[in-house]
């Protein structure tokens, strides 16, 4: 099947669509926030697994997906090393499918064509309600620690001292789903002396890596931006860092989870596990471009992404398709 029709422009047309009807309204007792085709009776905020034996799935070939990233090729390759291991663990054959867009990503899980992904830190909630996505394991180092900050970059040579200085400014955010790039800017820099679209022009970049490349070509007087993604930048030595200086940075928040689609057979999201969490990053290329990264880390949707709920809710998102199709 085209990637293109896999992971078409009609993605948001399609989650629209009526839902199936695994759990029918009047049988489900908890739903919370979820799309009304899943059920949460045990109220940990995931699509429980389907009652009926017949609606789990069990593919010969599994597709993943990595959130989507300026250059996709790239990421092939950086992600094989641990597609030739989740085939090994699951005896299943693995097929990577690069990604054009978060809405895109969440439509094909909901539509039952995409089975494993990394979904960024700001559209997992739109997958675990939108696409019965269930979250369950983070990159992170060898004490378990993980996560990312948001960082405002601007200019080596700028006059932005301070946060208020933002004002009057062409700042960059990266899109609107975005839980660094966007989100998190709106819940929290009110608070330290600037308000997005009041005291500055919004600019979307459309990424994180435009966003930081337009301040160094002073496109922009600032961007906020992950941590983790310029980090990468600079290694891979797309810009000088000597030419940019942070003016204020967050405290950790969760990087791209992983997750895997609610109605696949038990044993096959074991296996799926397994892999993951058996998989040493070290001597491979996911390790070299994850610096800092050592193994995958068991996280919870509940727990691990509270805070992020917490910057949505004040923002006024909302799990919907309506909601997805307006970011």
């Amino acid at each position: 099947m085209p990637k293109d029709t896999i992971f078409g422009t009609t993605a948001l047309a399609a989650l629209a669509l009526t839902a199936s009807t695994a759990f029918a309204q009047d049988s489900c007792e908890n739903r919370g926030q979820l799309d009304e085709q899943y059920c949460d009776a045990n109220g940990d905020l995931v699509a429980d697994a389907p009652e009926d034996e017949s609606q789990l799935r069990n593919p010969d070939t599994l597709v993943f997906a990595y959130t989507p990233v300026e250059d996709p090729a790239i990421y092939e390759d950086i992600w094989t090393p641990f597609i030739e291991h989740l085939e090994e663990s699951t005896g299943k054959d693995v097929q990577f499918f690069a990604v054009q867009s978060n809405s895109a990503e969440v439509e094909a899980m909901r539509s039952g064509r995409l089975h494993i992904a990394g979904f960024s830190t700001g559209p997992t909630p739109f997958a675990v309600n939108l696409a019965g996505a269930v979250p369950f394991a983070i990159m992170g180092a060898d004490d378990g620690r993980f996560g990312y900050t948001l960082q405002v970059y601007t200019q080596a040579d700028s006059d932005i001292q301070e946060m208020p200085d933002l004002a009057g400014k062409r700042v960059a955010h990266t899109s609107p789903t975005s839980n660094s790039g966007n989100q998190a800017p709106r819940a929290l820099f009110p608070d330290l002396g600037v308000v997005p679209d009041e005291d500055y022009e919004v600019n979307y970049s459309g990424s994180h890596d435009q966003s930081m490349l337009g301040v160094v070509a002073g496109d922009y007087d600032a961007a906020p931006v992950a941590s983790e993604v310029v980090e990468r930048m600079a290694d891979r030595g797309l810009y000088d860092p000597e030419e940019v200086r942070i003016v204020w940075e967050s405290e950790p928040f969760p990087t791209t989870s992983y997750a895997y689609a609610h109605n696949l057979a038990p044993e096959l999201k074991e296996s799926i596990e397994e892999a993951f969490f058996s998989f040493d990053f070290e001597g491979t290329a996911l390790g070299e471009e994850f610096a800092g990264v050592s193994k995958f880390v068991p996280i919870t949707y509940e727990d691990q992404w509270a805070v992020i709920r917490q910057i949505q809710s004040a923002n006024g998102v909302e799990y919907t398709p309506e909601g997805l199709a307006a970011e």
